[in-house]
């Protein structure tokens, strides 16, 4: 099954409506990957003991993960933390995120600065690159639970918006020039 993703609407309702763009405009997974983000569907099932995760960690140097459920009976100050996920942000390093269960959409800037909604489901792994701004939310169903995945040690710091003075973002940026 492929990736769902799609240009977004500037509407200010609820962060977790679909917010499609009239007429759609859907977004391919080719041009995803000109974007630097890449998506694989696996087993989420069988997450513990699947070769092809296994695989993708190993030759990706993913050595640290852990598991969240971000819902409202599990995640303390959890409309807080929707609120701070849905900054408009960047990080150093890649963000990887692997949907055990549930359903949410990470939201990424393209070339031109537009926002591009992907809908990730259940067996959805997705790597976004580091310097790309990004956001995260859930989709009405409020749960999902995700595995997130690191090279060593978790770096969870955000810089929002604007962070254009970061070195990562100018090679981000630089490497958008050639696609």
């Amino acid at each position: 099954m492929a990736l769902e993703a799609w240009y977004m609407d500037s509407s200010d309702d609820d962060q977790r409506k679909p917010h499609r763009l009239r007429p759609h405009q859907p977004v391919s997974s080719e041009e995803l990957q000109k974007l630097g983000v890449f998506h694989w569907r696996l087993d989420a099932d069988h997450f513990d003991s699947d070769p092809e995760l296994r695989k993708i960690r190993e030759e990706r140097g993913y050595s640290y993960m852990d598991i969240i459920t971000i819902h409202k009976d599990t995640l303390p100050n959890y409309e807080e933390k929707l609120k701070m996920f849905y900054e408009e942000h960047l990080h150093l390093d890649d963000e990887i995120r692997y949907i055990l269960d549930g359903q949410a959409y990470f939201d990424v800037r393209d070339k031109e600065d537009r926002w591009i909604r992907i809908w990730m489901s259940k067996g959805d792994l997705i790597t976004l690159p580091a310097g790309i701004y990004h956001r995260f939310t859930l989709d009405e169903t409020n749960y999902t639970k995700a595995m997130r995945l690191f090279v060593g040690e978790p770096v969870w710091k955000a810089y929002n918006r604007p962070a254009d003075d970061f070195e990562i973002r100018h090679k981000y940026v630089s490497s958008l020039q050639g696609s």
